[in-house]
């Protein structure tokens, strides 16, 4: 039951935030916009470091100097995964007018939600591999800790799914249609969390592998699209203060639960 509840809780947050396009009648001010794209990279940033990383580290702490290279070689394919579905995938970002990836004819709305997709699914893989190293005893993770990192993803899941209905509710798209893309936008995330728990449960080794792969992924779309567009024009600061109390509550989620 936790397992499931552990992975379900992230898209409730969607959830959640999507809904915002009922309660505010214009598009998101850019100064609440900055200050939730800088929390949402603090939340992933501190849940790469002390929820993943950490962990992977400590998994292998008996191996002492060589504790590390999991980690490392780990953290590094993570980033290389993403950069490839980056490149190999049409997609376009909110607020962008020229799609990355391949030329393709499919739709701006479809490309928006790849795009959301590509996003999404790291945060999904943490929160899997996180619940599955957890239920199989693994050191240095425990349930409190994974659901610490479940919940931590949710909170910043909301800001995640305001910005994402929001603007479709101003391109033309009734509110319904807004709140659902911004709702669907989610489901990866449960979908990829149930397939690094069962492969992750299957294969206990490479656990710590997983653990790091799931940090740098995550830590590749804060590097790639978050903190550049929370740094892009004015109000800068204002999402560097939403970065620091992100990064500060998942820090303490973590700690205290963990």
């Amino acid at each position: 039951m936790a397992l499931v509840l552990g992975l379900l809780i992230p898209l409730l947050g969607t959830i959640i935030g999507a809904a915002f396009v009922f309660l505010i009648k214009d598009d998101m001010p850019l100064r609440l916009q900055k200050s939730l794209l800088g929390f949402a990279s603090g939340v992933m940033v501190a849940a790469a470091v002390w929820s993943l990383l950490i962990p992977a580290m400590e998994m292998e702490r008996a191996e002492v100097a060589w504790s590390v290279f999991p980690a490392a070689i780990g953290f590094l394919s993570g980033i290389g995964f993403l950069l490839l579905i980056d490149e190999l995938t049409p997609h376009l970002h909110i607020g962008a007018n020229k799609p990355e990836g391949p030329r393709s004819h499919l739709s701006r709305t479809t490309m928006l939600a790849l795009a959301v997709t590509i996003h999404n699914l790291p945060e999904g893989m943490a929160v899997g591999v996180v619940l599955a190293g957890a239920h199989e005893g693994a050191a240095g993770l425990s349930l409190a800790g994974a659901l610490a990192v479940s919940i931590g993803i949710a909170i910043q899941n909301i800001p995640e799914g305001a910005i994402i209905s929001m603007p479709m509710r101003a391109a033309g798209n009734s509110k319904w249609r807004s709140f659902a893309i911004g709702s669907l936008s989610g489901v990866v995330e449960p979908i990829g969390g149930i397939a690094v728990t069962l492969l992750a449960s299957l294969m206990t080794t490479v656990l710590p592998y997983m653990l790091a792969f799931a940090a740098g992924a995550m830590i590749y779309v804060v590097v790639e699209e978050l903190i550049p567009e929370a740094s892009e024009g004015e109000h800068s600061n204002l999402s560097t203060i939403g970065f620091a109390i992100g990064f500060v509550l998942m820090m303490v989620l973590d700690v205290v639960m963990g």
